[in-house]
């Protein structure tokens, strides 16, 4: 897994793609909740071999696999990845770790109490820590190390190397309550999301002077507080060592030791069966082989009807033999040297399948969605019909059986940016952009002017989006019910009749699809500002990571004082492990074939906003008979990127069919494979690229995590925009409104209305168009116990051991 290296100056203003797998105890089927504006949803189970603590054996050791070695054990930096937070999960405090429904949930190891005492004039928040509660070096956690870690990162400070500090910059002051066990921190400004604060705890050590924060934290942690501590890092083994912690006061760590070893995803096999770990996870072809590897076992010793030399017919294998013993002694001494190869790698890999039956895979949906991203900075893609039209052309159910039915697992599309299903306010707001229909998508390319005869054209000097071509056109906007953006000249305080109608008309769609939310009127209504223009998104886009591009500005380091970056409670990581997301599945199992319908809110004469075209615009004659479409004498071609690693086939494959479903409404595609390391930095992230494929993860605090995902580009002050975490470059005044409002917002239920407005509005705005949750695949030693594909929950370290004391493998356990 490769990282981008990030500038220090520039580092506090971006926050790398975090990829994670959590979790620990086993738990019934998630039921989310039931407002009447809330889907019930169900999440899927975990699956980690669940064992009471008293049926563990203590001692023996662990080899768990991590894509690479950390690059730093701070978890408050740009370079911070999924190992670093693995093992700082295992060293530090989490207050509020995310529970198996994807909710964070108060930690009793180090809180006895943390809640809300006041509301008015300020927030404040009382925090109780646990009284047996120690550093490794036994002095007890308490209020100096809050205080440090709030000045590390406020924000207030440059000489901190942070990533992210959303939180932390709206706290007015902490004190020390009747002792140092109790936290008093009183927030400027309310927060919402105050759980997701002080996860990972540093030690005061660690994050009192910036020496320490940004040097002494990234090989070693000397200071620690969990129910491991760590006592090596190899870079040359590649591995990280932790043991138990002696000055531990929860429930005693099963284990002895707990290895974090370095493994490729192409080693994994191997690293399984010679023995050298024990958990890892694995994409599908690693997982076939297990289950072979267990189906074998019980086939009485019949030989292998898989893998090398499986596929040779008694035909080849009659003509090998012949030519082997033949009297041409060259073609005979070639035909032996094949021979013996193939029986080297059928006994190699009859060995390697033996080892493989001490296995099994455990799996579940991984707390992380795969989307399809539209760049919106410029091309056809700024216009946001063509965006629709193309988020209208897929059929997101098939994409979702691709991945997820070959596993065995619910393959629905997801419906929702900001919650997945089984967490708390999931609910699915496609209903805002529109069910899959070829006639609509075809349409909506009609009215923005692509045609089939559009290729041949003159070119025109024309801008393309609607919002350009139509801005001011109060008749056309209504007809499409789209958000028009305000002049430039107008007060963003006052919402345009045509924003206030496009609202109304979302309100009403929302009314008959049975989705009524009364909070979500009140908000809109409330709302205040415009969507964004095309105009107004074209004019100098900060891109990240192009800082070498022709004709661009020279990039600069941002103020510290703007656009903070958010902490993710859920993920800590700062990982560019977009290339994982693939390599959990593969296979070209090929879903039912899915009319397209024309669902109610179809036939319905309002919509969402620019989701249909105008009324009486026809769709052109079937494009995949008559070759792309075309405008101003350009066909109608994207970029599609995709990466070319070996681990992302499956990646590959959706992509592939996302094509051919856009070229049946006209939409080329120019499918580009690069290398996997270049991936992001140098296409997601720097924005070459038209259509892509990636990841974001779930989270428990959408209102803080999302918005710099979904956030409108800001002005810099050299005139440039900065994009943070909103790679498609789509975005709009209203969603940033709906984001602070809900980050502010203390009535939790509140929150999570407004977070469905946003959620819908993304929607509408085509920039992002989430497909499937992905498939999680771990291989575990059969033996251990609470440990597997963990879904959305923490692990539990301490509770990971064997059932069998005999594998536990202890001197003192053997003895017994």
């Amino acid at each position: 897994m490769s990282h981008v290296g990030v500038p220090r100056g520039t580092v506090r203003k971006r926050r790398s793609l975090a990829l994670l797998t959590a979790g620990v105890l086993t738990i019934p089927a998630l039921a989310g909740c039931s407002s009447d504006s809330e889907e019930t949803s169900r999440g899927v189970p975990q699956d980690i071999a669940p064992a009471a603590r008293d049926r563990v054996a203590d001692g023996s050791t662990v080899n768990w696999a991590v894509d690479a070695m950390p690059t730093t054990l701070n978890a408050f930096q740009a370079d911070a990845d999924s190992a670093t937070t693995r093992i700082t999960g295992a060293l530090l405090p989490t207050l509020f770790p995310m529970d198996a429904t994807g909710q964070p949930k108060l930690n009793p190891d180090y809180l006895e109490s943390a809640k809300i005492i006041e509301r008015e004039p300020k927030q404040v928040v009382l925090y109780k820590l646990n009284q047996q509660a120690v550093w490794s070096d036994g002095r007890e956690i308490g209020a100096p190390d809050f205080v440090a870690q709030w000045r590390a990162l406020s924000g207030k400070d440059s000489a901190f190397w942070t990533a992210r500090n959303s939180g932390y910059e709206r706290i007015q002051k902490i004190e020390r309550g009747a002792d140092d066990l109790q936290v008093r921190v009183t927030f400027a400004k309310p927060y919402a999301d105050w759980r997701s604060l002080f996860s990972p705890l540093y030690p005061k050590e660690v994050t009192g002077s910036p020496d320490t924060f940004n040097d002494g934290a990234r090989t070693t942690l000397k200071n620690t507080a969990g129910p491991f501590q760590l006592k090596s890092v190899s870079k040359a083994k590649g591995t990280v060592t932790l043991t138990r912690n002696p000055r531990w006061w929860g429930d005693k760590a099963k284990l002895d030791t707990l290895v974090f070893r370095a493994v490729a995803p192409k080693d994994r096999t191997k690293a399984l069966a010679d023995g050298t770990v024990h958990v890892t996870d694995v994409d599908s072809t690693t997982a076939n082989r297990i289950a072979l590897a267990l189906r074998d076992g019980n086939n009485g010793g019949q030989p292998l009807t898989h893998g090398p030399g499986a596929d040779l017919t008694p035909a080849a294998a009659l003509r090998s033999w012949a030519l082997a013993n033949g009297s041409d002694e060259e073609q005979a001494e070639i035909a032996q040297a094949a021979r013996e190869k193939t029986r080297k790698a059928v006994a190699a890999y009859g060995a390697e399948q033996k080892a493989l039956r001490s296995y099994a895979v455990r799996k579940s949906l991984e707390p992380a969605y795969t989307q399809l991203a539209l760049n919106g900075e410029s091309g056809p893609l700024a216009d946001d019909r063509v965006r629709r039209a193309v988020a209208r052309a897929l059929d997101r159910q098939e994409l979702a059986e691709t991945v997820l039915k070959p596993l065995g697992l619910p393959a629905k599309p997801l419906g929702s940016h900001l919650a997945l299903a089984g967490q708390p306010g999931y609910k699915d707001g496609s209903g805002a952009l529109g069910d899959q229909n070829t006639e609509e998508a075809q349409a909506l390319l009609a009215d923005a002017g692509w045609t089939r005869g559009g290729a041949a054209e003159k070119p025109k000097d024309t801008k393309a989006g609607s919002e350009a071509e139509k801005k001011g056109d109060k008749e056309d906007e209504e007809k499409k019910g789209t958000d028009k953006a305000e002049d430039k000249d107008e007060k963003k305080t006052d919402k345009t009749e045509a924003d206030a109608d496009a609202d109304k008309k979302a309100e009403d769609k929302e009314e008959k699809s049975g989705d009524a939310d009364k909070e979500e009127k009140k908000s809109d209504q409330a709302a205040t500002g415009s969507d964004d223009s095309a105009a107004s998104r074209a004019e100098g886009l900060y891109i990240v990571g192009q800082d070498n591009k022709p004709g661009a500005r020279p990039v600069q380091a941002p103020a510290a004082s703007s656009a903070v970056l958010a902490p993710s409670h859920t993920a800590a990581v700062q990982s560019l492990a977009l290339l994982r997301q693939a390599s959990a599945v593969s296979g070209d199992a090929s879903a039912a074939d899915t009319a397209a319908k024309v669902t109610a809110q179809d036939k319905q004469s309002g919509g969402a906003p620019g989701a249909y075209a105008p009324m009486g615009t026809a769709a052109p004659a079937p494009a995949s008979v008559n070759g792309p479409l075309g405008k101003d004498g350009k066909t109608l071609t994207l970029r599609f990127v995709l990466p070319s690693g070996p681990g992302s086939q499956s990646l590959r494959g959706v992509g592939e069919r996302i094509a051919t479903m856009l070229e049946k409404i006209g939409i080329g595609t120019e499918i580009t494979k690069v290398p996997d390391e270049s991936y992001f930095k140098d296409h997601i992230a720097s924005g070459d690229y038209d259509l892509a494929l990636y990841s974001w993860p779930a989270t428990a605090y959408p209102a803080t995590d999302g918005r710099p995902i979904y956030a409108k580009p800001e002005p810099a002050t050299d005139g440039s925009l900065l994009v943070e975490q909103n790679y498609t470059r789509v975005g709009t005044d209203h969603i940033d409104q709906l984001f602070d409002q809900a980050v502010a917002e203390l009535d939790e239920k509140a929150a999570r209305e407004l977070m469905k407005q946003a959620d819908a509005r993304i929607w509408a705005a085509a920039g992002s168009i989430p497909l499937f949750q992905r498939p999680q695949l771990v291989a575990v030693d059969k033996k251990l116990a609470n440990v597997g594909a963990f879904g959305f929950a923490a692990p539990r370290y301490q509770d990971i051991g064997f059932t069998d004391r005999q594998a536990a493998g202890s001197p003192a356990d053997r003895k017994k």
